[in-house]
């Protein structure tokens, strides 16, 4: 995970957790990662670790049990909300980008199906492709 600067550290890490329920990487029902497991992997404060998984309990994406840990939520509904509302926020930002440089909804869509197909292959644009 990157560090960005502009923000706080707590709040990429809600994201990155969301993501990471949201991905399945966290599957519904299972053990969160220990706060002092978490601080490592990321290289954090356990602080603030702490904190994000504080609002990540909040969201109610995942659940604290006295003496077991925390768990992410059976909620299915939780999830997939959680999921819907990270795809909404990504599909946002380049719905933003791409009207701040002049995009009309068909060229944006066409990008869109393009890099859909292509999966993880190299995003490089041909330059006739570009004319």
């Amino acid at each position: 995970m990157q560090i960005d600067e502009s923000r706080p550290i707590w709040a990429q890490l809600v994201d990155e957790f969301r993501r990471r329920i949201a991905a399945g990487e966290w599957a519904p029902g299972t053990k969160v990662p220990s706060v002092r497991e978490l601080a490592l992997e990321l290289g954090v404060n356990p602080n603030t670790v702490q904190k994000a998984l504080g609002e990540v309990d909040r969201l109610g994406l995942t659940t604290t049990e006295r003496t077991a840990g925390r768990f992410v939520t059976r909620d299915e509904h939780a999830v997939a909300d959680g999921r819907a509302a990270l795809a909404a926020a990504t599909a946002d930002g380049f719905v933003a980008a791409a009207r701040g440089i002049g995009m009309t909804l068909a060229e944006a869509s066409d990008l869109l199906a393009l890099r859909w197909t292509q999966g993880d292959a190299p995003h490089d644009i041909d330059r006739k492709d570009a004319r």
